[in-house]
């Protein structure tokens, strides 16, 4: 299991963090407990299965959102 960390452009409302939310905990390989979106830090932190779906495939899922990732960190 690794952590990703994925800094967004800017969250402008919670209606924006709850689409964000929703979106990657559907996605399969992310342990949906650890999803956490900080608004006020417009930030993305979760946990991912890199042998189920890679971190660039997470960030994709937001960006088709419509939401900007400025950079991302996995650990």
């Amino acid at each position: 299991m690794k952590k990703l960390t994925i800094q967004l452009q800017t969250l402008t409302c919670p209606s924006c963090m709850q689409k964000i939310e929703n979106a990657t905990k559907a996605l399969q390989g992310v342990q949906k407990e650890s999803v956490k979106v900080l608004f006020n830090a417009s930030k993305v932190k979760l946990d991912f299965d890199d042998s189920v779906i890679t971190s660039e495939a997470i960030e994709q899922a937001i960006t088709t959102l419509g939401y900007e990732v400025k950079k991302s960190q996995v650990k």
